[in-house]
């Protein structure tokens, strides 16, 4: 009777450590997925955190540069909202409403500057003031745009501006391409003013990028002049002094019968690679990656 009751209390207790082996693994199975589960959640919060924040930052950065440079009116907040970016047109977008702005400072500024306006080209047709027929005055030109009833007249008078007050200095002193006839009428007008004609003007066709500076692009000019040497000597000062950068490489100067100059160069010339801008794209990935 002893060893009966003894061998169903040791059965009793072979089940109840079996039942408690079964309740830890259970609780240690729960409580392994509810901590799997946690990190995941963490994870995806911190996830969803990060790109939240990078949306944010590229929203700041976006309506910064559109602020700056004064595409469009200055937002209602502090950035711009999808609306707000749909409706931006710069062509209806007033000067005077991008107060303190690059596009404000080069059309009212430079853009005004009585000492550079003499750069553009004189008696071009489309500078000229059929009122007046004479070359636009920034005052005459800023009124246009200041009375542009329409997107088109006011696109109109902004490209007027860019083509024919001191902003032109932008593209003649370096252009955004190779454009080899804009150089030998630039080289050609400074002959004119020189007082000297040549009998013909022609670039090598080389070109080659500059080590002075990114997209910096350079091409080859030969120049030859024969006059008295007080023409000769105001030519060389002339492109000294043109807004067109040229950079004289090699020359040699010889005396001519009748008291001329030889001159023979080889000069360099620079413009720069056009510029765009490119959307960049930044992928985020869970955990860092």
């Amino acid at each position: 009777m002893a060893r009966e009751v003894a061998i169903l209390k040791r059965a009793k207790i072979s089940k109840a450590q079996q039942y408690m082996l079964f309740a830890v693994f259970g609780a240690a199975l729960v409580l392994g997925v509810a901590v799997a589960l946690i990190l995941h959640a963490v994870n995806k919060i911190t996830f969803n955190s990060n790109v939240i924040a990078a949306e944010e930052q590229a929203i700041v950065t976006y309506s910064n540069a559109v602020k700056n440079i004064g595409i469009c009116k200055k937002p209602a907040g502090t950035v711009y909202n999808l609306e707000e970016i749909q409706a931006c047109n710069p062509d209806s977008t007033s000067i005077a409403s991008v107060s303190g702005t690059l596009r404000y400072n080069i059309m009212e500024n430079l853009a005004a500057s009585e000492v550079l306006n003499s750069v553009p080209k004189e008696n071009s047709s489309d500078c000229l003031n059929p009122a007046t027929n004479k070359n636009y005055t920034f005052d005459e030109m800023n009124a246009l745009y200041d009375e542009a009833e329409t997107d088109e007249e006011m696109a109109a008078a902004s490209e007027l501006i860019q083509s024919c007050s001191a902003l032109r200095i932008i593209p003649d002193a370096l252009p955004a391409f190779k454009n080899e006839e804009a150089l030998l009428s630039s080289l050609n007008k400074i002959f004119l003013i020189s007082g000297w004609e040549p009998e013909s003007l022609s670039p090598t066709g080389t070109s080659s990028s500059s080590s002075l500076g990114t997209n910096l692009n350079t091409f080859s000019v030969r120049l030859s002049v024969e006059a008295d040497s007080a023409t000769t000597m105001t030519v060389l000062d002339n492109i000294e002094k043109s807004i067109r950068e040229f950079n004289i490489e090699r020359a040699t100067i010889e005396w001519g019968g009748d008291n001329t100059l030889i001159l023979q160069a080889q000069a360099t010339a620079f413009y720069m690679n056009p510029s765009t801008l490119v959307e960049s794209n930044r992928t985020l990935k869970p955990g860092g990656r």
